[in-house]
């Protein structure tokens, strides 16, 4: 099949793209847009987490489950939303904790992809949802395709942040080798979470591991 997504990881993930799962997966989402169904993020936008990260650029992971169900809020990055849309509570928290981690004043800029030009892939573990209806795209296929993702990382990259925020990202854990990568747990900086995310510093515990392996740090400033 011939999906529409950064070179390098066309060629990592082909095999994905050939099998069954990924085939229905496709039936399924062009079925909805058949029958009306209103998609987010729209479909150009589904792999842009990739088209901003090559595989070869991978130096940071953050994980998400799946994307903003609202009107205009979901653009193919884990917690990012595209400029001029209000920063949702949870992007909220991670500006909090970046400002006391790092010691620095985030602008409440919205759209993260400084970031993942910079090496971050925003993932989520989903890559659509449907309008209004969170979880809606959970069991088509998708999170068999991020899996694939996480595994190719851990076993063909060296030395990545894995940063992990709540419960279902920590439910990832077992894809990544602890011993060639570097990954960090949390809590979700969901308010739900009642500020346990709060104090976590997994930005500079990021930037001081990179730096340890010889890399350049993230510029977490927006």
């Amino acid at each position: 099949m011939d999906v529409k997504i950064e070179q390098s990881w066309k060629e990592a993930l082909a095999g994905e793209f050939e099998k069954p799962y990924f085939a229905s997966l496709v039936s399924f989402l062009r079925n909805e847009k058949a029958t009306g169904k209103v998609i987010y993020p729209p479909g150009s936008q589904i792999f842009r987490a990739f088209d901003l990260t090559p595989v070869q650029n991978v130096k940071v992971v953050i994980l998400g489950q799946d994307p903003y169900h609202g009107p205009g809020q979901a653009h193919g990055l884990s917690f990012s939303v595209p400029s001029g849309v209000p920063a949702p509570p949870s992007l909220k928290n991670i500006f909090k904790e970046i400002e006391t981690d790092l010691g620095v004043r985030m602008s409440g800029y919205p759209n993260l992809e400084n970031w993942a030009r910079q090496g971050v892939l925003l993932l989520n573990a989903v890559l659509t949802v449907r309008s209004g209806e969170a979880a809606s795209h959970g069991k088509i296929g998708w999170q068999e395709f991020t899996d694939a993702v996480i595994r190719y990382i851990s076993d063909n990259c060296e030395g990545v942040v894995f940063l992990l925020w709540g419960n279902f990202a920590r439910s990832k854990r077992d894809l990544i080798d602890h011993n060639r990568h570097f990954v960090l747990e949390a809590a979700h900086p969901s308010p739900l979470a009642r500020g346990a995310f709060f104090g976590c510093r997994h930005f500079s515990k990021a930037n001081e591991y990179l730096a340890a392996t010889g890399r350049t740090k993230i510029d977490w400033r927006l």
